[in-house]
């Protein structure tokens, strides 16, 4: 039946599930994806489990039909369906009637029903094309090839369809092409008028006072006259507004006399209002940061800035690469989302670049990032292959970028709008544009500039940046590697096998990508992988490794930098710790350049299911040894030892992210094997706001033999930390064993302690449980007769007197304990 309104049926929940062949059926909860629905009723076995990938590729090969019925009491008048996230070759009937051929992930499709309404019963259903055939045949249609990335994409043709890119693989993602409908599904009376956009602009003006411009679209079939309410920080008034058949803009002017401003993560208060719009029949609730942003792209003498300016004071981004939550849709949800997200600001990042191979995600995605002041580098959906520039193609993209930015322009957390990820260089990757650059140099040019009008029309304000990386509008130079202006993307060290050092031989202005592969803990892994399995050149961890030569690279790495691990857990253990030392090198590095560098975004935040990447956090959230190291490296103020490109002397460099000046105190002592202190140095400084500078330099003849660099620092504003350096390689330190041992209590609360205490030196301690859940601290160092309590809480309760049980690794070895 419908809804005591009579303006709004919800269609989503349970709908059949059908191939087209008619050999499957099954349920499917809408929003929800066809593998998902498959795998429970058994008709697949868990794709992400062992080598089932392998065994489900053809799903992505077959049509497929999901249908259902549903009521209305009176069929006349305007009627639509509201639809988005439609996944995505697909067509609608109402009643057998074809209402929609969608062809667009990406979009909101409202298609106008009235026609194929009736009375009483009625049935709707949605035909989904395979996505493979879809490809084939736009690509057979083009007046010359357009190539794809076929590293990226085993499954072939996946740029020519308008959906998220990494559903075709990726060197991260399982390749398995879902589909299905993953947003809104209802039917919707048009009466008189319904709301299409809610459009915000912000006036900061000198008296310190903000102008919100606010402007809704509405759409009717006939001229009507519709009462409007706005209501925007407490105030609220009532427009009676004759409106004409089609759209119709309205527009209102709050003014803010003293205005709470949004500020980022660690920098101010995520102020935020609620813009309310109300029509009969219809609420939209805006969430409103007060806020100003520029992007600094002045040019100095190594070229050209590029720093984020928000409310007047420039913010140095701290953060890393989103991609999809899931590899499949219905397995995530809100709650796990913010948990990532979370984990995110917990880890001190400010910034998040939402990639250009997944989704624009939901509404209540940038809402969270709103109130947890994460900044967001929002990327169109464009990623590592080259595009049509067919009239038909960019037509489309044009509908695209009109909606979306239409969607998320009032956020405020949204810093900037870029055109894709990685085209510009995607040009030199395929024979086909080798040969003839000019023909794909002018078609990539035909797209971005598609998008960027689409920008410039939709949102004015808003700061364009043409793609990541670049050095600068209509610059397609080698943006890989040339480090004096825009952004960069550093792939030296992982891709091209140069050591940890080479990140200190750039100086980006800012580096939107970076990145080191590790494996996913040992958990997870035992999630998808029998123990027989349990070898990094078992075909099950291959499959789980989706960069080509990424064991090698790891192990190779590991041979490098230490003595190379007696077993599976332990070589797990090390390649997470390798990991967070090759992004720490980085980051470390280029924060002391401050404010020559302002911005460190490290690939990757998530894993979209279990497999070996550049993630910081497990597939199902939890938190590798980078993501606790990051925590400390990302920390506002912040210590770090920069040793000398000639390898005499070692700086102590010092990072202020704050906008206060801060007193440091450091402590520097030399680290014996067994784990003892010698003191070396005492000293203070004042680090001024928003800056970086040297501390203190020590030469290297200044450590004793067969001792590493060792420090601890307080800082004025509270924080602290502590760190060490080795002046050689890990492997070539004489460690003892550390006499590590452990006590697991439980403290109440459903958590536990575990006490941590060391004879000897203890380098990384790791700690890891055989159940979900956060400990408190990771990844740290133990000295001699040093103990440290750490405290852990499951995901989920345990059981009444059960211990969690624990294992701890250090350089030197591993035990368990509980």
């Amino acid at each position: 039946m419908t809804d005591k309104s009579d303006f709004k049926l919800d269609l989503s929940g349970e709908w059949r599930l059908s191939s087209a062949d008619g050999e499957h059926s099954a349920t499917i909860v809408l929003p929800g994806d066809v593998h998902s629905a498959l795998q429970a009723a058994g008709i697949i076995s868990d794709p992400y489990f062992g080598r089932n990938e392998e065994a489900v590729q053809w799903v992505a090969e077959r049509e497929w039909s999901v249908e259902r019925s549903f009521f209305v009491d009176r069929a006349e008048g305007n009627w639509y369906l509201d639809i988005d996230y439609l996944d995505t070759v697909a067509v609608v009937f109402v009643n057998d009637v074809p209402v929609l051929s969608a062809d667009n992930c990406f979009r909101r499709y409202r298609p106008d029903v009235s026609e194929a309404i009736e009375p009483g019963e009625n049935r709707i259903r949605i035909h989904f094309h395979s996505s493979i055939a879809a490809g084939a045949e736009r690509q057979a249609r083009q007046p010359f090839y357009i190539p794809y990335h076929d590293g990226n994409s085993p499954i072939p043709n996946g740029n020519m369809l308008r959906k998220p890119q990494c559903h075709f693989g990726w060197d991260w993602n399982i390749a398995v092409a879902p589909l299905g409908l993953y947003g809104t599904i209802a039917l919707k009376r048009l009466d008189p008028a319904r709301i299409e956009h809610v459009e915000t602009e912000q006036v900061h003006l000198e008296d310190g006072g903000v102008d919100l411009h606010v402007t809704l679209t509405l759409f009717s079939a006939e001229p009507a006259v519709v009462p409007v309410h706005f209501e925007f920080a407490g105030e609220r008034v009532r427009l009676d507004c004759g409106i004409a058949a089609g759209e119709t803009r309205i527009s209102h002017v709050f003014h803010v006399e003293s205005p709470r401003l949004w500020w980022p993560a660690g920098s101010g208060e995520q102020a935020l209002y609620a813009l309310v719009i109300d029509i009969p029949g219809e609420t939209v609730t805006r969430q409103i940061g007060l806020r100003t942003i520029e992007l600094l792209t002045d040019a100095d003498e190594a070229g050209s800035r590029f720093a984020f300016r928000i409310n007047g004071r420039e913010i140095f981004c701290r953060g890393a690469n989103w991609i999809p939550a899931d590899a499949l849709y219905s397995r995530t949800d809100r709650d796990k989302t913010e948990d990532l997200l979370n984990s995110a600001v917990e880890a001190n990042m400010n910034m998040i670049r939402v990639w250009g191979g997944g989704f624009y995600e939901a509404d209540w995605f940038y809402d969270l990032c709103d109130r947890l002041g994460l900044m967001v580098w929002q990327d169109f959906m464009f990623a590592c292959n080259l595009y049509p520039c067919s009239e038909d193609f960019l037509s489309n993209v044009a509908q695209e970028v009109d909606y979306q930015v239409r969607r998320l322009s009032s956020h405020p957390s949204i810093a900037l709008w870029c055109g894709d990820n990685e085209l510009v260089g995607a040009l030199t990757w395929f024979p086909e544009s080798v040969r003839n650059r000019d023909r794909y140099l002018v078609a990539y040019d035909r797209l971005n500039r598609t998008i960027e009008q689409g920008v410039k029309k939709a949102f004015p304000q808003a700061i364009w940046w043409p793609s990541s990386p670049a050095s600068g509008y209509l610059d397609y130079g080698d943006a890989w590697h040339a480090d004096g202006s825009g952004d960069m993307h550093n792939w030296s060290v992982w891709h091209e096998n140069k050591s940890f050092d080479n990140y200190r031989s750039v100086k980006p202005r800012f580096c939107s990508e970076f990145g080191f592969q590790s494996y996913t803990s040992l958990p997870v892994i035992r999630g998808f992988a029998e123990e027989a399995d349990l070898n990094i050149a078992s075909p099950v961890i291959e499959l789980h490794q989706k960069n080509a030569g990424g064991n090698e690279r790891i192990a190779g790495t590991m041979f490098r930098y230490f003595r190379f691990p007696s077993d599976f857990s332990r070589f797990v253990y090390l390649s997470q710790i390798q990991q967070g030392l090759a992004i720490r090198t980085a980051v470390d590095y280029w924060r002391s350049l401050k404010p020559h560098c302002m911005g460190t975004l490290y690939w990757q935040l998530n894993d979209t299911w279990p497999v070996a990447s550049w993630s910081s956090l497990d597939y199902g959230g939890g938190w590798k040894a980078m993501h606790y190291m990051a925590r400390r490296f990302f920390q506002p103020v912040n210590v770090a030892a920069i040793p000398a490109a000639d390898g005499t002397r070692i700086a102590i460099s010092m990072v202020n992210d704050t906008a206060d000046p801060v007193a440091i105190d450091l402590t520097l002592f030399a680290l014996t094997l067994g784990g003892e202190r010698i003191p070396l140095r005492s000293t203070s400084g004042i680090c001024p706001p928003d800056r970086a500078g040297t501390l203190v330099e020590i030469e290297e003849t200044d450590i004793p033999v067969d001792c590493l660099l060792a420090w601890s620092f307080t800082a004025s504003n509270g924080m602290t930390g502590e760190g060490h350096y080795v002046t050689d390689t890990y492997k070539a330190l004489e460690l003892r064993p550390a006499g590590l041992e452990t006590a697991v209590t439980e403290t109440g609360g459903g958590s536990f302690e575990i006490a941590v205490s060391a004879q000897g030196l203890a380098l990384f301690v790791m700690l890891e449980a055989d159940v979900g859940g956060r400990f408190s601290d990771n990844a740290f160092d133990l000295h001699a007769g040093e103990m440290r309590r750490i405290v852990f809480k499951p995901s989920v309760p345990l059981a009444a007197g059960a211990l969690p049980g624990i294992t701890v690794y250090d350089l030197q070895g591993s035990h368990s304990a509980g």
